[in-house]
């Protein structure tokens, strides 16, 4: 694999698990915390933490990444997993 993909594939799970991580850590939105800033979203977070969720985004990104690496590494392929192929009908005739 070369660097430049190895970069691209990082930066594609790395977007994927900033989206799935996103919503986790807001307690409340700005319409519960009673102060709506003017020109933003009502719903948007009282305070978001962006750092903290950059960091966790970093962090389950390396993990999964490093887990793409020992796959393609191994040398398993798809015909390795225990996946049943698609049937065949016979037809008379």
């Amino acid at each position: 694999m070369s660097v430049v993909f190895g970069i691209a594939v990082y930066f594609m799970i790395w977007w994927i698990v900033l989206f799935a991580v996103l919503p986790f850590g807001f307690k409340r939105s700005q319409v519960e915390a009673g102060e709506v800033l003017p020109g933003s979203e009502p719903g948007a977070p009282e305070k978001p933490h962006f750092k903290k969720i950059f960091v966790i985004t970093t962090i389950v990104a390396s993990i999964v990444f490093a887990s793409y690496l020992g796959v393609r590494n191994s040398g398993l392929t798809l015909d390795d997993l225990p996946i049943p192929g698609p049937k065949t009908y016979r037809t008379e005739g």
